[in-house]
Parts: C-alpha cells; sequence; structure tokens
C-alpha cells in the first residue's frame, strides 16, 4: 500500500517555543514538515486507518492457490497435495499445520498495527471474544465460528450480507521522530513569518563583517543528501532510515487477489 503522504500530520514534540504570532501559520508548519520527514524517512512512519471489505479468491479461474487457505476454492470435493498425501478438501476451512481443529482466518492484505473494528452483518464483534488477530496480518474466528464465505459489496456495510475489517496501517512515530517534526515545524514557521532568525539553510556560502568571516552550509549539498540542515531533523533521517530509502520494501504476491478497499467507513 503505497501512500502519496502522510495521511496526517505528526504529533510535535516542541524543545522550543513556537514564534510569536505564528498562531495562523503555525498549522501549515507542521503539516510541511510532516511531508518532509515523511518522505527522507521514507514514507514508513504515522498510523493510517483503512477500511476494507473481504473477498473470497475467484474459485473459477482454475489455478492452484497460492496462500495455503484452500477453503478459498469455493468448490467441493476438490482434491489437494497436502505434506506428500492426497486428500478430497472441502469448501469452508481445513486444520493448519500447527492445529487439529479447523480455523477460520482471513490474510489481511498487508500487516497492520491494530484492527480497530470488525463488522459482520452490520453488528461490530468484540476484540479477544469474537476474533482476534495473530502475526499482524492473520485475523482469526473465535468461539467456534466462521467468517462469512459471501460478501454483498453493492450494500453499505451496516446491512446484513456484509462484513468489513477497518484497520490501522503503518508505524507509530517515535518520540525521536516527534522532536525532529517540532524543531522542524518550529523554523518553517519563522520562515513563513519572514523571521531572520530562521535557523533552516539559505543560498548564502559565506558572510564578511568586521573582519569575522561566517561559513553556512550549501542547501544544495545538504538536500541533495536527503538532509534538512538541523541537527534533530538529521538526526532521525540518519537514525531511522540511513540507506536513504524512499519507502519501505514491498513482496508482492502476483497470483493473489485482494479485497475491495473503503473510501468511506459506515458507522
Amino acid at each position: 500500500m503505497t501512500l502519496a503522504g502522510p495521511c496526517d500530520s505528526w504529533t510535535p514534540i516542541y524543545s522550543c517555543a513556537l514564534p510569536t504570532g505564528s498562531e495562523a501559520v503555525s498549522g501549515t508548519a507542521l503539516a510541511a514538515a510532516t511531508e518532509v520527514l515523511y518522505a527522507l524517512s521514507g514514507r514508513r512512519f504515522g498510523l493510517c486507518t483503512v477500511a476494507l471489505r473481504p473477498c473470497r479468491r475467484d474459485c473459477a479461474d482454475g489455478s492452484w492457490p497460492t496462500s495455503g487457505m484452500w477453503w478459498e476454492w469455493g468448490r467441493y470435493p476438490q482434491p489437494a497435495l497436502v505434506s506428500g498425501q492426497w486428500f478430497n478438501i472441502t469448501c469452508g476451512g481445513c486444520a493448519g499445520a500447527c492445529s487439529c481443529s479447523t480455523i477460520s482466518e482471513v490474510v489481511l492484505p498487508t500487516p497492520v498495527y491494530d484492527v480497530t473494528q470488525v463488522k459482520v452483518d452490520g453488528v461490530v464483534l468484540a476484540q479477544g471474544v469474537d476474533y482476534r488477530v495473530d502475526d499482524y496480518r492473520l485475523l482469526v474466528r473465535l468461539g467456534g465460528e466462521e467468517w462469512p464465505t459471501c460478501n454483498d459489496l453493492a450494500l453499505a456495510d451496516t446491512e446484513d450480507g456484509t462484513w468489513s475489517v477497518t484497520v490501522q496501517v503503518g508505524d507509530p512515530v517515535p518520540p525521536l521522530g516527534q522532536v525532529a517534526v517540532g524543531e522542524l515545524t518550529v523554523e518553517l514557521a519563522k520562515a513563513l513569518l519572514c523571521d531572520d532568525t530562521c535557523a533552516l539553510p539559505k543560498p548564502v556560502q559565506s558572510i564578511a563583517r568586521q573582519g569575522v568571516n561566517i561559513t553556512f552550509l550549501d542547501p544544495n549539498e545538504v538536500f541533495t543528501h536527503g538532509r534538512t540542515g538541523m541537527y534533530v531533523p538529521d538526526l532521525f533521517i540518519q537514525t531511522y532510515n540511513p540507506g536513504g530509502l524512499r519507502q519501505p520494501s514491498k513482496v508482492y504476491d502476483i497470483d493473489g487477489g485482494s479485497p475491495h478497499r473503503m473510501t468511506s467507513t459506515s458507522t
């Protein structure tokens, strides 16, 4: 799941106060600081809420399933080679490698930070009672129940015959990142106010006054190496993205399907 930008501004920790009169620009400065550090840290941090409408894989394509969840075929009986032995497996579920009983589970399309809500037939289920999350990706049904085999995508997830999973994806912003975004926000607010004390690198190489020579960082050199020219923001970037990655690495299952993502969540 590749995002063009952060879902929300990071929560800042300010090491020094915002400049006087910055109330009108502080929101813009925080949003801009978040965008900069989000990109330079590899588009990794920040939590996004995503609503999913799970679907079974197409059972009529004639291909072998690749996820190990044979019940996704939807046809029965079907011959399956399991651990070197042939079995006729029917739709509905089968025992996993670590269990002697049938487990009803759904593989989420990406590892998640948390599952915030699951609804079946419009009813909100209780985590730990009706379901649990294993390995940050497996949604396991509890209480002897099974996940629905059908999901009417023509209806809102408040109706019978539907179900949905709302998840948070991404990594929480670490404390160093919160301090970094706070420091960068203060300096961007100064820049928006045309405050000469702004510590952001300027396109000035050196100044000579009254016999004193001052040499500045070359901003073009700083930005080329994915840095801001400020100590705490650059410390954060160096700590969490020393290789300068543009985004987290991904592994794709080119044969697998994907659930429908909801652009809005019904409540």
